[in-house]
């Protein structure tokens, strides 16, 4: 077997191990949340638009998976694969909501293929590189492109100059350029 094959066998068994340890100790989720929660919250991330019903859907997927683990089995599939089919419905749910409450016919979610959940791990990849960075790097960030902020509105929301804020955006986004090319093997986002 390639060393590849072995290093994937070794991570299924350990998320396997995980899942049972879960399924007998629910204090033991939290290491399932951690190391799912870039994955699902880049998923509902780009399907939802907007930040806070994004996290709102990705917290009820959490919320609905440790209170279903008991019904999960393992079938050799990603447990990612089962939190993605969890927040698929839950983004459904919501706009049949939101449709009903606006009287407006819900949109079909989009199948989600390979090409999708390659852009949902590239996402996520993304997400933790960005926490990854020291905080005024991330903060810049997160305020300039989540919040859609100005550097003008940065630098004064961080007391820093105009000028320091542009250093700090320029640092992080070399930073997370060198990093993801590592991650990567030099291929761009």
């Amino acid at each position: 077997m390639a060393p590849e094959g072995a290093a994937l066998k070794t991570e299924e068994a350990d998320e396997q191990l995980l899942i049972e340890a879960a399924q007998k100790n629910p204090s033991r989720f939290a290491e399932l949340y951690e190391a799912n929660f870039e994955r699902v919250y880049a998923y509902v991330a780009s399907r939802v638009r907007n930040r806070d019903e994004a996290e709102d859907v990705t917290a009820d997927v959490f919320h609905k998976a440790l209170a279903n683990l008991h019904r999960f089995e393992w079938r050799g599939a990603p447990f990612a694969a089962w939190l993605y089919r969890i927040a698929a419905n839950a983004i459904v749910d919501r706009a049949s909501r939101a449709a009903r409450e606006q009287e407006i016919p819900a949109a079909d979610d989009p199948p989600f293929d390979d090409r999708g959940l390659e852009q949902v791990e590239q996402r996520a990849r993304l997400f933790r590189l960005v926490r990854s960075l020291p905080k005024d790097q991330h903060r810049v960030i997160e305020l300039r492109f989540a919040r859609e902020m100005s550097i003008r509105e940065i630098a004064e929301a961080m007391g820093r100059t105009e000028g320091a804020v542009k250093q700090l955006q320029f640092r992080a986004l070399e930073t997370l350029r060198a990093r993801w090319a590592g991650e990567t093997g030099g291929a761009h986002a």
